[in-house]
């Protein structure tokens, strides 16, 4: 069955693309030019589709301070507290000014606010600056062109913001928070993020949670026309994406026609790793699956998978033998293990087996312990660690746009796919592209979702599809099998096992 990578614009375009905050204000200035569009009138279209978001999540009983700098985050701060004015809401302005004259667009709006909004400047840190009459507070001091960290009135803003009893709410990116690179200094800590248009890169990166809280995107109404010439090598996956590089199953089909899979799992004390990672590739569409096992596995397996076919190994607790396989794909890795017999077995395996795989787990623990090994990893193989186990195989990083860069250059070095789990897993090319998943949730933060991930993928790559396809829709499926189950059953009572149980709901 076919593996190579298709051109990636073939498969995907056009993907939702995260733009740089200079791509983002290139977008702008496309828009107002071939609108064409007054640049006062596009921002009034975002303070409208701010409001109108704001209105659907807050009363207007409730009391609205809006703090805001002198640039366009401040325009747009001004006209939002306007327009919250004329919807009923009690409004105050504090204004955070610096050395500057203030952007032609705030001008404007400043004179557009009515006197009937209280307003109070910020020129000096000590200023009063007094939330305790507000519930909400609107952060407008600094948008997403921010180039260095806040010092002065702007840092003590802040300060007085996230120290207030009140919910916060940015306006497109939190005061303080890089679109592009790490963020030092004060930083506002959103409970909720208004974003313009599309997501920033930061939003997907885990340190930025405790800043931009649970962040939404409205539109502006920005051109399409722009994107189709823009380049960027990030994108987040979206449901139409994995719609369509899901194949139709022939009505006159069978179940060679759906891909034989070999999975290489459990151990003594670990056999469980190996019936999740089972179930979950046969739930995936797969046509025909053998699980190799230790001997002390195989009655677990033929009892708790009866629909899989079963090979023991010569080892009675752990996997010591890994003779050639007639697969169209093989997944190895959950509950082996990381002795010397199943090290020395994995690496003769590599030396023999140079179709893409799928890798997770002690498989790339024993990659990491030992030197040279990742090498011998073929082509376009799938490589599905948590952060501590992407550490130990590429080494330590600074933060997170750190590993976002070494993710890129592991991939593109050593010619596989990382899916680096987590919230927004991030799925690294040797194309040098990277994809976020924006399905899953918290509770599947749980022993045993990697496995279930890793029969998934390797279900799905034994079906032909490519494996890139395949780390794109099975990462989805995935995360949105975890959405359906935590709806049903919350987050906390969430196990493994349910994603299994409701990744047909995932399909349909």
């Amino acid at each position: 069955m076919p593996n190579a990578i298709r051109p990636i614009v073939s498969i995907f375009d056009p993907m939702l693309k995260i733009l740089s905050s200079g791509q983002i204000r290139e977008w702008d200035a496309f828009t107002i030019s071939n609108e064409p569009i007054a640049s006062i009138d596009l921002m009034e279209r975002a303070c409208r589709a701010f409001v109108v978001w704001f209105a659907e999540h807050f009363n207007a009983s409730r009391r609205v301070g809006v703090v805001c700098g002198t640039g366009n985050n401040g325009g747009d701060g001004l006209g939002i507290a306007r327009m919250l004015r004329d919807w009923g809401y009690t409004v105050r302005v504090w204004i955070v000014k610096g050395q500057g004259q203030g952007s032609a667009d705030f001008n404007t709006n400043r004179q557009r606010l009515p006197q009937a909004i209280p307003v109070a400047e910020v020129t000096q840190p000590g200023d009063p600056m007094d939330f305790s009459a507000c519930d909400i507070i609107i952060d407008g001091i600094f948008g997403s062109g921010l180039s260095r960290q806040p010092e002065g009135i702007y840092a003590y803003a802040i300060e007085r913001i996230n120290d207030a009893q009140a919910t916060r709410v940015a306006i497109d990116i939190p005061s303080g928070l890089m679109v592009d690179g790490p963020s030092t200094g004060a930083i506002v800590r959103a409970h909720y993020t208004v974003t313009f248009q599309s997501p920033k890169l930061a939003f997907y990166l885990p340190g930025s949670y405790p800043f931009t809280g649970e962040w939404h995107v409205v539109d502006i109404g920005l051109l399409d026309a722009f994107l189709d010439n823009v380049t960027t090598t990030t994108y987040q996956v979206q449901r139409k994406d994995v719609r369509r590089i899901r194949k139709r199953r022939s009505k006159f089909g069978h179940k060679g026609d759906y891909g034989r899979a070999v999975i290489v799992a459990g151990g003594y004390g670990k056999m469980g790793a190996a019936v999740l990672c089972a179930r979950a590739a046969l739930r995936s569409g797969l046509g025909l699956l053998t699980l190799h096992v230790p001997e002390c596995g195989y009655q677990i397996v033929q009892t708790a998978v009866p629909e899989a076919m079963a090979r023991v190994d010569a080892g009675a607790h752990a996997i010591t033998e890994l003779p050639g396989v007639e697969a169209d794909a093989v997944g190895i890795g959950p509950g082996i293990g990381t002795a010397d017999a199943t090290a020395k077995a994995f690496r003769r395996f590599l030396e023999e087996h140079r179709k893409p795989m799928v890798i997770d787990a002690d498989a790339l623990n024993i990659l990491s312990a030992n030197a040279g090994l990742i090498d011998l990893v073929p082509p376009q193989s799938i490589l599905t660690p948590h952060p501590r186990e992407f550490e130990r195989l590429a080494g330590p990083w600074s933060d997170d746009f750190a590993r976002l860069n070494l993710v890129r250059e592991f991939a593109r070095r050593h010619k596989v796919i990382v899916v680096l789990k987590g919230a927004y897993s991030t799925i690294a090319s040797p194309d040098d592209n990277v994809y976020f998943n924006p399905t899953g949730n918290p509770g599947m933060a749980t022993g045993g979702s990697g496995d279930v991930l890793t029969g998934i993928l390797t279900g799905i790559l034994a079906q032909g599809y490519e494996p890139l396809e395949t780390a794109i829709m099975g990462v989805y499926l995935h995360g949105r099998a975890g959405d359906v189950a935590a709806a049903d059953k919350g987050t906390e009572g969430l196990i493994a096992s349910d994603l299994i149980e409701y990744l047909p709901q995932a399909f349909r």
